[in-house]
């Protein structure tokens, strides 16, 4: 069996808007009516027109989730291609402030929500950590020289970990994430401090990540994720989710290398591309995000969509 929320489709817009996620962001709650007429005209003018207008709202959900992300990377390669040489100011120090003001604007303009400082905070402390440790044991490195720093590692990089944890925590809330047959918070918690603990020490011991691999295949082998795009709870297999976003994080290793931010011990003399076995780490650094923010926002289950008074909500159930 599965189930699929999905909200009637003669709702009231008071109703769907009291239900939108945009209504945690301020600057985005004036837009709430003018997105339902939208969704009404392209459901009014057939399956096609319907199927066009999710697909553009999935987009800028994702953008919108990516806010923090896309411009800290954009940043990067801004800086790579314009920053003057022969500034006062470090690339990397240049960096870390506008990260810095980057996340003091978001709050000051209610485009991130306090919460979401939080998880950032976190994961800046746990990224910085781990740098700390795989720089130490030359890794990676960071070329240029900077003046924010611990040890060879600029300060700005906790933020590249935060892009993830702010990525994932704005996701959750604007798909209004739900699960099935999700495993236990403790059983993820405890994945995730094995993979912490294989990252900082398998460049001295067995690397476990093909042990590490399994055991996620195995705990999310029959997750379900419902995700709602605009009224309708889509579904996918949780583990293609987790390949997907990994998938994006390996693209932006590659672009952090090219530009010269960081590179890896291969990339020295002349610059190649990540290999594709880094997608790997990048999964298992996910899996340590999710697992925060999953503690953080909590696992809501399909079937406790029963148990929630939600005005004008049915709950359909169909065979697999």
């Amino acid at each position: 069996m599965h189930h699929v929320i999905l909200l009637r489709g003669s709702s009231r817009l008071s109703t769907s808007a009291s239900r939108s996620a945009a209504t945690r962001w301020p600057p985005l709650a004036r837009f709430i009516a003018l997105d339902e007429r939208l969704g009404v005209a392209a459901e009014a003018r057939g399956p096609w027109s319907l199927a066009a207008y999710e697909f553009i709202r999935f987009g800028l959900k994702q953008g919108w989730a990516c806010l923090f992300g896309g411009v800290l990377l954009g940043l990067i390669i801004a800086t790579r291609l314009w920053y003057p040489a022969g500034a006062a100011l470090a690339r990397y120090d240049a960096l870390f402030l506008a990260a810095i003001a980057i996340q003091a604007l978001l709050l000051a303009t209610r485009l991130e929500t306090l919460e979401e400082a939080k998880v950032i905070l976190v994961f800046h402390v746990i990224g910085t950590a781990m740098e700390v440790h795989k720089t130490a044991v030359g890794s990676w490195i960071y070329p240029e020289a900077s003046l924010f720093h611990i040890g060879g590692v600029p300060l700005f990089t906790g933020f590249m970990y935060a892009a993830v944890g702010s990525y994932l925590a704005r996701v959750w809330r604007l798909f209004d994430f739900r699960f099935a047959r999700h495993p236990s918070l403790l059983a993820i918690t405890l994945l995730s401090i094995a993979i912490y603990i294989n990252f900082l020490t398998n460049h001295a011991f067995v690397d476990m990540r093909i042990v590490l691999l399994a055991a996620t295949a195995i705990l999310f082998a029959r997750t379900t994720i419902f995700f709602k795009v605009w009224r309708v709870h889509r579904r996918m297999p949780l583990l293609l989710g987790f390949g997907l976003v990994a998938l994006f994080i390996w693209f932006a290793e590659n672009i952090g290398t090219v530009t010269g931010t960081w590179l890896y011990p291969r990339q020295m003399a002349h610059w190649s591309m990540v290999p594709a076995s880094k997608l790997t780490s990048c999964l298992l650094l996910m899996i340590v995000s999710y697992t925060l923010v999953a503690r953080i926002n909590g696992v809501r289950t399909v079937d406790s969509a029963k148990r929630e008074p939600l005005a004008e909500e049915r709950l359909l159930r169909s065979d697999a």
